[in-house]
């Protein structure tokens, strides 16, 4: 398998952009769910020593490979071993989840940590978005490039996800029978009203959701594309973060559609962004390679619809069986994922953020060994605080 994407040049420098953490909380081959979480946890203190200024988890569902199966339970671990560092989830899926529901688990963790909680938001298995013109993108991209020389792939497809077995029965498991989401703006809006405490039935019952109303939370709406969740974030003015390491040929349309849409609110008067990006950070560029190796076999095992394997060691994935097919189906995040030295890598997140305009940027690295994990995340924010 090739190596990742290199060859950066220096754009102009950006100190005071904020970095965060993205976290899937990865079972590595040979290591079990508790070994995981314990490793997150671990993670976030040093994230919060080196100065990141969020930590998010992710949520998945039957996957061998991940743990993060519900992040308000997490999250709910984490602010109790941690003390000042942002903490969120990216994000939450509504398309098996209440308004009620959400407020309520955030703001149980908020009556202990104040002012500490991101609620991330994501439409995952919330049906599907209708018909849509896809956004013209206001970036221009010339052969592959936008500016500063971020790579944008072609958009990869994940039709051939609609029909496979196990997204079915996930969304069998975690739904009741012949349940049907509610449509996501109205359900944001439930969201937002419960926050607020301003929520109003049809027939005009209030709900005070106590603890969760006035809870000091931030929210955020998660997109891969300029579609119903780039509109949704505009049109409420809230802040929106866009997915670079899962669809890095849709970041663009992504970005340009939520400023397009955006109005004003009380919360956020002007557009807010944040960007992520998969990295691997060593001392030098063959290092960290190495430590990316089994980058490729993980990515292919979710975009099969088998589920995120076990994280492999280097050797492990090197023997795995690789085809020309599975190449093709990988071949989008291999070259957008930033693996390299600190100075290699801050270069390539530097072109993300000129590319994007984001306000902040998120990383996410998956390495087998979790000393190197969280050495790649001290040398990018050493690197990252000098600049």
């Amino acid at each position: 398998m090739p190596s990742d994407s290199s060859g950066a040049s220096p754009s102009a420098r950006s100190s005071n952009t904020p970095l965060g953490v993205l976290d899937l909380v990865p079972i590595t081959s040979g290591s079990d769910a508790a070994e995981a979480l314990r490793n997150s946890l671990d993670l976030a203190r040093h994230a919060e020593r080196f100065g990141y200024a969020r930590y998010w988890f992710a949520e998945h569902h039957l996957n061998p490979g991940v743990a993060g199966t519900s992040p308000a339970v997490v999250l709910a671990l984490t602010a109790a071993a941690t003390s000042t560092i942002r903490l969120g989830s990216g994000a939450v899926q509504l398309g098996h989840r209440t308004a009620l529901s959400t407020v309520e688990e955030f703001g149980l963790i908020d009556a202990l940590h104040p002012g500490r909680l991101d609620l991330g938001l994501g439409r995952s298995l919330a049906g599907p978005p209708g018909p849509r013109t896809p956004f013209p993108s206001a970036t221009p991209v010339v052969d592959g490039r936008a500016p500063g020389g971020l790579l944008i792939p072609p958009p990869f497809s994940f039709e051939h996800l609609r029909g496979s077995p196990r997204v079915a029965l996930v969304t069998k498991l975690l739904r009741q029978p012949h349940a049907q989401p509610q449509e996501y703006g109205e359900l944001i809006d439930d969201i937002l009203a419960l926050l607020a405490g301003t929520y109003r039935s049809p027939d005009g019952v209030e709900a005070h959701v106590v603890p969760g109303q006035g809870a000091d939370v931030q929210v955020w709406i998660l997109g891969s594309s300029g579609g119903v969740s780039a509109e949704t974030a505009g049109a409420r003015g809230l802040r929106f973060a866009a997915n670079y390491h899962v669809s890095p040929g849709t970041v663009l349309d992504a970005v340009d559609g939520y400023r397009a849409h955006f109005t004003p609110s009380a919360d956020l008067a002007e557009p807010y962004v944040s960007v992520s990006a998969d990295v691997v950070v060593a001392e030098d560029d063959d290092t960290a390679r190495e430590l990316a190796a089994g980058y490729g076999p993980w990515v292919r095992s979710i975009r099969t619809g088998e589920g995120a394997l076990p994280y492999p060691t280097p050797a492990e994935a090197r023997a795995l069986p690789w085809t020309d097919e599975d190449q093709a189906l990988v071949q989008d995040r291999l070259d957008t994922r930033f693996v390299g030295s600190p100075g290699r890598v801050a270069d390539h997140l530097e072109q993300l953020r000129e590319a994007t305009g984001a306000d902040e940027l998120l990383v996410t690295t998956l390495t087998h060994d979790h000393k190197a994990r969280v050495r790649s995340y001290e040398l990018l924010a050493q690197e990252w605080q000098r600049r």
